[in-house]
């Protein structure tokens, strides 16, 4: 570990120091209950383009805007019938809402790639929530690791993923979902999209607002959209229920591996474990990752959307 590298305690005063960061423009790792975000404010573009620079980001990918409280989200975008029943029944929590952007928010356009959209999420991890109380600001936070690469579970996972330019992290341990947050498009007639699973199952937004309408295509919309995503830089096999003895291993219920995401099959269990083992087979002397079958009801769809985003070469 680089003596650049740096961990915050999540105390008084290093939440004050981190807050100090992001109001001056830095960049700080910031833990949520999906995976660890790298933060900076949204309203400054040089802010932004540190972002930007720091992952090896695409500019034409959106980034989310984590806020504080409902309030101050709906300052920042306009809120129909169906936001406020997802934001009232997932916030804080795992789930992005993606919306028409306020005139005047303030937001800098490098946040939405030149979208009139928005995507906003109030985290439900207790220390994302301080860190957005001190700063008072909108916190544009993608996931802390370099474009494309493994999504950070783990603050080490920050910290290796970027190497000597790793930005100080709030070391809050491991996340407890261990999944992005499952991202909803609402349309101007009511209607909803899926851009991203997540924890938050389109099961549970059909449940609120009904039925799912037609996607647009192959826009994007949001962050985790482009086909190629989460790679660990080996080959990535899935649906392998007797997998070669010369890959590393991810199992899952009886098909056992190296690591092993949910012996019992738990696939909340799987989620939070996912990122963990791509990285624990990214830093194997392996040079295939394989990865046992696992279902595609509940989480399990988005569980197997990172591993074929993970497997896109």
């Amino acid at each position: 570990m680089s003596g650049k590298q740096t961990l915050i305690t999540p105390d008084d005063a290093g939440f004050a120091r981190a807050a100090l960061i992001l109001r001056d423009g830095g960049l700080v790792g910031m833990p949520t209950e999906t995976v660890y975000g790298l933060a900076a404010r949204a309203d400054s573009a040089e802010a932004v383009a540190r972002i930007y620079r720091t992952k090896g980001r695409p500019d034409f990918n959106p980034l989310i805007v984590h806020v504080a409280s409902l309030e101050q989200a709906r300052e920042l975008a306009v809120f129909d019938e169906a936001a406020e029943k997802l934001a009232a029944r997932f916030w804080p929590g795992p789930l992005t809402l993606v919306l028409p952007l306020r005139s005047g928010a303030g937001i800098t356009p490098a946040v939405t790639a030149g979208l009139g959209t928005i995507a906003l999420r109030q985290p439900g991890h207790p220390l994302a929530a301080r860190l957005l109380a001190e700063t008072g600001l909108p916190l544009a936070a993608p996931s802390a690791n370099r474009s494309n690469a493994v999504s950070p579970t783990r603050p080490e996972h920050v910290l290796n993923s970027f190497g000597d330019v790793a930005p100080p992290v709030i070391d809050g341990g491991a996340c407890e979902a261990g999944l992005e947050s499952t991202i909803v498009a609402l349309d101007h007639d009511g209607g909803w999209r899926l851009l991203r699973p997540g924890p938050v199952t389109a099961e549970d937004v059909a449940w609120l607002l009904g039925p799912e309408a037609k996607s647009r295509g192959a826009t994007i919309e949001a962050p985790g959209q482009l086909a190629k995503h989460y790679s660990p830089g080996k080959p990535v096999l899935l649906e392998q229920s007797a997998p070669d003895e010369a890959a590393f291993v991810i199992g899952f219920g009886d098909v056992p591996g190296d690591v092993n995401l949910s012996p019992s099959g738990d696939l909340a269990e799987a989620a939070a474990l996912l990122y963990a083992a791509l990285h624990a087979g990214a830093a194997s002397d392996k040079p295939v990752i394989a990865v046992a079958p696992i279902p595609t009801q509940g989480m399990g769809r988005a569980i197997n959307d990172r591993l074929q985003r993970a497997a896109a070469r």
